[in-house]
């Protein structure tokens, strides 16, 4: 145990909350996410900034809001010098290192307006969020021959896995009954294993890459936080034997939805519904069929973490280690009759998140479960103070999660907050909305889940008495609900009035406001007498001061 711990950050891709054990799911066993969260702390109130990939991840590696960085959408770069993770923690001597995905998109035409050249170390450095990437790995690319960024495509080329899209015609397709390679990309053939022998599945892989880094990271001596960033459960779903045929339809969990959600007069919730990935997830048959592969592929994920943690015991690394886990969204899985992300219910905007500390200050808290409410832009702060890195409140918009960690006072939360640009999306067209109005934020404090929908009426659930937000009360004249959704606007626009982009007011430049009298200006003072009063100091020590220091 060292003074500065290393963090070994796990996110999972579009992993539900409730497909664990340990947050409840009755046939789905995952024994080692289990035993984490029994080493540290288990959250059951995390929320995304965002239920996209894109944005939720540049939120995470930013501990900003979607509005505050600007990237809304996946495909929408990170702006140059949008400051990251791995930037406040390389300034404070520690690693960031990414193995496997980020979704961020480089901004090209910003480094070119600068004159950034994109392989120079500053520009490998803004390409890749932040981290040093040790492997990266983004995948969801079938129509490249060879995927840009990550070692796995060479990999299973060296193996004799070769094709001219390795990654998707072994990683992410089966072979059917008579011989046929068949793409995971249609949903019909979830059920089929993965044409990869599970050690070389990505998920095997990406561990073993991780475990790479982290043996080399010792001789290096410097504190690390490394990424670990799968890309499963995410579609395509497909996993390999034995997990593929792991679960049957006795495993399915009846899905969250009623008749009243489908007729539901709310335009946009309407369209969501009519939308393709929607419709399909609606019926029956393809739950039926995604759902096992689903459960695979998380079943797979928690095998191979469990090699991980065993591994990193055995060196001895788990002992100076947080380990944290969660997901960068959920996933609908017909859920209220829609599919993949994209909106705000608990399935997707909610994410598992736990975190074990290994220090003896955490000894209090371990096995304990935490209903606070935390948003995901709070694990920058909580990771940069555990790695001495000094708090940056003017670019940070998350808060220090160490006080649940350890046991302490000092974190609150009133409301949390997520926000979708769906102006890309089926949903847009159907309703011609223009770019700039096609967009939704989410306030939740608790108890009152508030939509905001630009254009159309809000949308209202309360899950205290509707946990499973089956009743969309956005409409009703109640009392209670009028009101509730008057102070809910009036919260969402005090969040959305502060200071969001103030991020270069450092305390050098705040230290330097205020004191305009003592570097010369004279605004205000009638007289000598008047300035020596309100300063203290003699009229005649005043000095011409030069402009600041660089």
């Amino acid at each position: 145990m060292t003074d500065t711990p290393n963090v070994l950050w796990i996110m999972a891709d579009q992993l539900r909350f409730d497909y664990l054990s340990c947050y409840g799911h009755p046939h789905l066993h995952t024994p080692h996410i289990d035993a984490l969260a029994q080493r540290g702390v288990r959250f059951t109130n995390t929320y995304v900034q965002s239920p996209v990939c894109g944005p939720s991840r540049m939120s995470a590696y930013t501990g900003r809001y979607v509005r505050s960085h600007g990237s809304t959408w996946n495909g929408i770069p990170l702006r140059v010098g949008e400051p990251t993770l791995g930037d406040h923690l390389r300034d404070a001597g520690a690693r960031a290192v990414l193995v496997g995905k980020t979704h961020m998109t480089a901004d090209a035409e910003g480094m070119a307006w600068l004159g950034i050249d994109p392989d120079s170390e500053i520009g490998v450095r803004v390409a890749e969020c932040g981290f040093e990437a040790f492997d990266r790995d983004d995948g969801l690319h079938p129509d490249s021959a060879r995927q840009r960024w990550s070692a796995y495509d060479d990999y299973l080329v060296n193996l004799g896995y070769k094709s001219d899209n390795p990654w998707e015609d072994f990683a992410n397709s089966g072979i059917d009954p008579d011989g046929e390679l068949m793409s995971a990309w249609l949903l019909k053939n979830s059920r089929l294993a993965a044409n990869i022998p599970e050690e070389h599945s990505e998920t095997a892989y990406m561990t073993n890459r991780a475990m790479e880094f982290m043996e080399g990271a010792q001789a290096d001596g410097r504190p690390w936080m490394c990424h670990l960033s799968y890309i499963k459960p995410h579609w395509p779903y497909i996993v390999p034997a034995p997990y593929h045929d792991m679960y049957g339809p006795e495993h399915i969990v009846d899905p969250i939805r009623s008749k009243a959600e489908l007729e539901t007069d709310h335009p946009l919730l309407g369209a969501y519904q009519k939308s393709r990935i929607c419709r399909s997830f609606a019926r029956d048959h393809v739950r039926d069929h995604v759902i096992p592969a689903y459960m695979g592929l998380i079943k797979q994920l928690d095998d191979n973490l469990g090699r991980l943690f065993a591994w990193m015991d055995e060196k001895g690394i788990s002992d100076n280690t947080i380990i944290a886990f969660t997901s960068d969204h959920g996933d609908y899985m017909g859920d209220h009759w829609m599919g993949d992300k994209d909106f705000y219910h608990e399935v997707a905007a909610k994410v598992p998140l736990i975190i074990a500390d290994p220090r003896a200050a955490a000894d209090k808290t371990r096995g304990m479960v935490s209903d606070a409410l935390v948003e995901m832009i709070d694990l920058a702060p909580t990771f940069m103070r555990a790695m001495n890195c000094p708090a940056k409140p003017h670019i940070v918009e998350g808060r220090d999660l160490t006080p649940l960690l350890h046991g302490t006072d000092g974190f609150s939360r009133h409301y949390a907050i997520s926000e979708h640009d769906y102006s890309s999306f089926e949903m847009a067209s159907a309703l011609n909305v223009a770019q700039e109005d096609a967009r939704t934020v989410m306030i939740f404090d608790g108890r009152w889940k508030y939509v905001r929908c630009e254009g159309f009426r809000p949308v209202l659930f309360d899950l205290e008495t509707d946990p499973h937000e089956l009743t969309d009360i956005g409409a009703s004249m109640t009392e209670e609900h009028v009101n509730v959704r008057a102070e809910m606007e009036r919260a969402l626009l005090a969040w959305a009035t502060q200071h969001h982009t103030r991020i270069t007011a450092t305390p050098q430049v705040v230290a330097r406001l205020g004191v305009a009298a003592e570097s010369g200006i004279l605004i205000g003072f009638w007289d000598e007498v008047e300035y020596e009063e309100a300063t203290g100091k003699p009229f005649d020590s005043l000095e011409p001061v030069g402009p600041p220091k660089v």
